[in-house]
């Protein structure tokens, strides 16, 4: 992760460290990228943060909620009508997988033409699909995009898209985890085939605040110091993942079984990644398109990234490490 976050070293300063606070934060409860909030609020504030249910959206809109978390696209939804959405830290990158019935003479993305896949538009994984497929030179109408429910645990029910791609309903799909993995399990073994590329998508999973959060010194500090305790938090998801694979199994119904399965595609260490501004210009563009409006430049969107957060984040944990302070319970709780 510091390799990552080599450019802000420079700007590292000491500061004071401020008493714990009771934050309201807002994520979808139900995606295990959320998880590592609630292993923070647990191991360093006694459970006390408050969790409403919904991600940025919530954030922009009420004036209560200090935190929230979603993937970058509807970072990027959001801000279009309020620009005072800021991205201060990246939670986990995920590159998104696709999985196609062979039964239905699938082997390669390109046999997807005119084939029914899969997804939620306007989504991170409407994005991934379309991109993804993008790739082989088929553009959107050169398939039927369906739309269906997710799934958490076998057997998934009616209209989820493990169920569907299982019944023939469809014939592949594109989401995120752990409906994916689902999905590949639902099939006879050696039936599915799976497409995945990091570099045409990978989500983005972000913790934001707002301008008016940060502007106020009491606020901020409170923000600053749950991001030092998130990062340590999240070097445990990244290092030691046996330690809370069954916490987050509780927090999100996901059995610790699958949790395993899925857990090498979820990258927890960190920092702002260095291309999140052209991630976001570019994912602008289709957002823009599947909202019927007119797309903001690369330099308004970069607007939403505040990496200062993240400075004073890191300063507070240096000094904290010089003196041996706060290691806690480090997500372990024995």
């Amino acid at each position: 992760m510091m390799a990552r976050l080599s450019f802000l070293l420079p700007l590292l300063g000491l500061l004071t460290v401020p008493a714990a606070a009771v934050l309201t934060i807002s994520a979808a409860l139900n995606v295990i990228e959320y998880v590592p909030l609630l292993t923070t609020s647990e191991d360093y504030y006694n459970s006390s943060a408050i969790f409403v249910n919904g991600g940025v959206a919530p954030l922009v809109r009420n004036s209560s909620i200090d935190l929230g978390a979603n993937a970058e696209t509807q970072a990027l939804r959001n801000y279009a009508n309020n620009t005072s959405l800021r991205i201060i830290w990246n939670i986990a990158e995920v590159p998104y997988r696709l999985v196609a019935n062979r039964a239905a003479g699938i082997s390669s993305l390109s046999d997807l033409k005119g084939k029914r896949v899969g997804t939620i538009n306007g989504t991170s994984a409407g994005y991934f699909v379309e991109q993804l497929l993008k790739t082989v030179g088929l553009e959107y109408g050169d398939y039927q995009t369906i739309a269906g429910n997710i799934c958490h645990e076998a057997p998934c029910g009616n209209r989820t898209f493990p169920d569907m791609l299982a019944r023939g309903e469809i014939d592949a799909f594109g989401i995120w985890e752990p409906t994916l993995q689902l999905g590949i399990d639902a099939l006879p073994a050696g039936q599915t085939v799976v497409f995945q590329d990091r570099k045409v998508y990978r989500e983005i999973y972000n913790l934001h605040s707002t301008k008016e959060k940060l502007a106020n010194k009491k606020k901020r500090k409170e923000i600053v110091v749950f991001l030092k305790n998130l990062i340590k938090a999240q070097r445990v998801f990244e290092e030691e993942p046996e330690k809370v694979y069954a916490r987050v199994s509780g927090a999100v119904n996901v059995s610790v079984p699958l949790l395993e399965k899925v857990w090498r595609v979820h990258d927890w260490s960190g920092g702002i990644p260095e291309d999140l501004v052209d991630v976001l210009g570019e994912e602008e563009k289709y957002i823009a398109r599947v909202d019927n409006r007119t797309a903001s430049s690369r330099e308004h969107v970069a607007k939403m990234v505040d990496g200062s957060v993240l400075v004073e984040a890191l300063a507070l944990l240096k000094k904290e490490e010089r003196r041996g302070e706060g290691h806690g319970k480090e997500c372990g709780r024995d």
